[in-house]
């Protein structure tokens, strides 16, 4: 048994690894987001169409950006929440059973906090809405 448990220590030491580069990554990929942000006073030259292809266009890139920097908050957040389980002792357990979350399924995503079952029942639930 201790065999196991030190294979299971040494796996979830190199998925916290993973996790903490990951962290990193999507820290910096949210920085330098930020900071190619153009003030809005900087507008480019004139369009051949007019101000308003101007403004949509601003418009695009503002929603893209943002949806790209929720998206970026949202796995930061669940990389944060990873790490956090590892420091409560509960990294690889199902946040909503309780269960293990099978092996394979946290080599794929380590920051997953829910069994397949869960996660296809909430994945069912959010569709039904």
């Amino acid at each position: 048994m201790k065999k196991k448990t030190e294979q299971t220590n040494v796996g979830f030491n190199l998925l916290r690894a993973r996790l903490e580069s990951e962290q990193k990554r999507l820290n910096e990929e949210l920085e330098q987001l930020k900071s190619s942000v153009r003030p809005a006073n900087e507008r480019r030259e004139g369009s051949p169409f007019g101000k308003r292809e101007e403004e949509a266009t601003e418009s695009f890139e503002l929603e893209r950006r943002l949806t790209l920097e929720k998206r970026l908050r949202d796995q930061l957040a669940d990389v944060g929440h990873a790490l956090q389980k590892f420091e409560d002792g509960t990294y690889g357990l199902c946040d909503n059973c309780g269960k293990p979350i099978d092996p394979a399924r946290m080599e794929a995503l380590p920051r997953a906090s829910l069994c397949l079952d869960c996660k296809a029942r909430q994945a069912k639930e959010a569709k039904g809405k």
